[in-house]
């Protein structure tokens, strides 16, 4: 790799980790507009009960929805544990969160979650996410996974 392609390819990694915080700070902010920011225009997001949401305007109204009634006053954390480039301009990321319920201090461990990510970069070189699947970690009959999956989430608070 050249020390050119070097320096885009660290500029592209902080532009993507970028988009994860924006997204992480739009819930924080309980706004679905800042929430749904990050995603194409027609991105789509499953939430970790199958809800298939597509296109940002939908993003965003079903998690204004949300903010404003079951999750408000909600915080979540969270971390890209991998990025990896698919293309020059396509990336997959691995990512993991943790819930604190409104009122709450820390982390709910039935809330974790595992998950899926692909941005792309867009004509004007814009990163965005088209696609964004996330999953609860239950690890059934592996609670020693589930504690230090917590564990890694309590290390953000």
């Amino acid at each position: 790799m050249s020390e050119s392609t070097s320096t885009s390819r660290s500029a592209d990694e902080a532009a993507i980790h970028a988009l994860y915080q924006q997204l992480m700070d739009g819930w924080n902010r309980g706004s679905g507009k800042d929430f749904a920011t990050p995603f194409a225009d027609n991105g789509d997001l499953v939430g970790f009960d199958g809800t298939h949401l597509k296109g940002r305007q939908e993003i965003d109204s079903f998690h204004q929805q949300l903010f404003d009634t079951y999750v408000k006053g909600s915080r979540l954390v969270g971390r890209i544990r991998s990025v990896r480039f698919l293309t020059s301009d396509v990336v997959i990321m691995h990512a993991v969160s943790g819930t604190i319920m409104s009122g709450g201090t820390d982390i709910e461990p039935e809330r974790n979650s595992i998950q899926t990510l692909v941005a792309m970069k867009d004509s004007g070189g814009e990163w965005r996410l088209v696609a964004f699947q996330n999953t609860r970690a239950q690890y059934f009959g592996r609670p020693e996974q589930s504690q230090a999956l917590t564990e890694e989430l309590r290390g953000l608070l």
